[in-house]
């Protein structure tokens, strides 16, 4: 699965929308959906972002793992 599709399936399993999303990583809700379509690439600090809102790693946000371990704590 690649990270645009894994981000899209996080956000609907949390039933959260679009806006949310975009606000809570603060980009305008028009890029979140590009993201999500694949259109653009997501910056980094933006996947490290979504893994922090979701709890998982990132290579499962990124698509590498499919096992959803949480996201490292210092």
């Amino acid at each position: 699965m690649r990270c645009a599709e894994r981000i899209k399936a996080l956000r609907e399993d949390n039933d959260y929308k679009q806006a949310f999303i975009a606000h809570a990583i603060h980009v305008a809700q028009t890029t979140y959906s590009d993201y999500e379509m694949g259109k653009v690439r997501i910056p980094l600090d933006s996947v490290i972002a979504l893994a922090k809102l979701y709890d998982v790693s990132l290579d499962y946000i990124s698509g590498i793992s499919d096992i959803k371990n949480k996201y490292p704590v210092k």
